[in-house]
């Protein structure tokens, strides 16, 4: 058998207290379920392994369960270091009620130690998230009580700070692939994307672990994967698992325009259809792209953005990358964010990170949770539930202008449109826009600093930063200033002289 084990075989090889990294991303992308699933019916069944560590860079799960959520038990995690958690609520739960260490890091910084670790270097020296929650003087990226360890630090190198995420040894790391060859070549051609599995495997390796890679389809002895398809070499494999029932992703048992083995013809746009708040807010913050620009779009409000610019013609307009590693193509949108059909490029995230942070955007679109006095924005803890922020925070890092995209206000918050009007018809219960922010996800300060351009794009009102502060540079047709606007902030901010009257730009 060599490599090639049963699913009850490799979940076996987990111990207690092991550090396990895992790979995927939301929509089933490279999620390899059916060995997380093995292993949470082993510990279910026997109580281990227990006292797990997991780590893992972007959000993995359908948020009923699977993914991250197969180690949602008491017991079975000690600690989890998530870029992302929100596809996994019982995992959210856990780290609310202090049954687990919570540590959370940007996605990009967390995809990038992996390699790092692989490569003996001494973790990821990097001006991210300087100033926010995972800075050490903030949170050092600890979410909540229990986590009292500190991962991150801050280094002064020339003269300038850098925060250095600490690197650690992983045990186990648990990939999927669609296929493998006898000598344990992996490919991932017939997949959306590629992600972090080589770096992941890489550090597993290099760290004395054991990489379990789990497949759709095993190829036969005299068959061949051709060399430049080959994701992971089989020096770096230590067990494989063929699971033939596995799908390519949430919505497809395997659709090769997924994967770019092929084309197919688009008719209109597989986005969701936004409501109305949400459309409002993608149509505005359209506007600041211009064409030719490098450009990436966030999840949440930003995901309505691309299918508004492809129902008008302008898809080909503008070059648009998503933290998978997706260049360009008909960007799906809700559980398939991070995922395109027809894309001209597919890289792995680890690299696309880097496009990121050294400046390759010229603009990003953002979600929302919160914005303050300051200009800072949570996206990462929202009241006590940990959510983590993705590819947020080494985005905002390295592009020229940043678009936040939010509703003024949430729950229960109702509007009416007549005509380019626009209504308040129900407020909403939960401010948006606060006196401080809960968690800094994105500093206000440090884009100051920087003289970074940053727009903050609600259903009835604009923001900008300036040197000076938040400024009210618009707001739309039919909303009043005062009571619309102002009266319902947390915090007074700057006005733009022409809004002394209720008019728009």
């Amino acid at each position: 058998m060599g490599k090639w084990k049963s699913l009850e075989v490799v979940v076996e090889q987990i111990q207690d207290g092991a550090t396990v990294a895992i790979s995927g991303s939301g929509g089933g992308l490279l999620e390899a379920d059916a060995v997380l699933a093995a292993l949470e019916r082993r510990f279910l069944a026997t109580g281990h392994p227990r006292n797990l560590t997991v780590v893992h860079a972007l959000g993995i799960g359908d948020g009923k369960g699977s993914g991250l959520g197969r180690f949602a038990h008491p017991g079975m995690v000690k600690r989890v270091i998530g870029g992302h958690w929100r596809w996994s609520p019982a995992m959210q739960e856990l780290a609310r009620t202090e049954q687990i260490e919570a540590y959370s890091f940007p996605a990009g910084v967390l995809a990038t130690l992996f390699r790092e670790i692989g490569a003996g270097r001494p973790g990821v020296i990097t001006r991210v998230g300087l100033g926010t929650f995972a800075d050490p003087r903030v949170n050092g990226g600890k979410i909540n009580a229990s986590a009292t360890d500190d991962l991150v630090e801050v280094v002064s190198l020339g003269g300038e700070e850098y925060l250095r995420y600490k690197p650690f040894k992983i045990d186990f790391a648990i990939v999927m692939a669609s296929a493998a060859d006898e000598k344990g070549n992996v490919t991932t051609r017939h997949e959306p994307a590629d992600l972090d599995v080589y770096a992941l495997a890489l550090a597993a390796s290099n760290s004395g672990g054991k990489v379990i890679v789990q497949v759709k389809r095993r190829i036969q002895s005299g068959e061949h994967i051709s060399p430049r398809q080959v994701r992971i070499p089989g020096v770096l494999v230590s067990t494989l698992v063929e699971v033939p029932t596995q799908p390519q992703c949430q919505i497809a048992e395997y659709d090769p325009t997924l994967s770019g083995e092929s084309r197919c013809e688009i008719s209109g746009t597989e986005q969701e259809a936004p409501i109305v708040i949400r459309r409002l807010v993608a149509e505005r913050a359209a506007r600041e792209l211009v064409p030719g620009q490098s450009v990436n779009f966030g999840f949440g409000f930003p995901g309505a953005i691309p299918g508004l610019l492809a129902a008008e013609g302008q898809e080909g307009a503008y070059w648009c990358t998503v933290e998978q590693g997706i260049h360009n193509g008909n960007m799906l949108d809700g559980v398939m964010f991070g995922a395109a059909r027809n894309a001209d490029a597919i890289v792995a995230s680890v690299d696309q990170f880097d496009f990121y942070s050294g400046g390759g955007i010229d603009i990003t679109f953002l979600g929302m949770g919160e914005m303050d006095a300051e200009g800072n924005v949570n996206v990462s803890k929202l009241g006590t539930t940990v959510v983590g922020p993705g590819g947020f925070m080494d985005i905002t890092h390295g592009a020229k202008k940043v678009v936040f995209c939010g509703a003024f206000e949430t729950k229960g918050l109702e509007i009416q449109e007549d005509g380019e009007n626009v209504s308040i018809i129900s407020p909403g219960e939960i401010p948006k826009l606060v006196e401080r922010v809960r968690h800094v996800t994105f500093s206000g300060r440090e884009a100051r600093k920087a003289g970074k351009e940053v727009l903050y794009v609600t259903e009835r009102a604009v923001f900008r930063l300036d040197p000076e502060g938040v400024r009210l540079v618009e707001v739309a047709p039919g909303v009043d200033v005062e009571k619309d606007v102002l009266a319902r902030m947390g915090f007074a901010p700057l006005v733009d002289s022409s809004l002394l009257v209720n008019v728009t730009n």
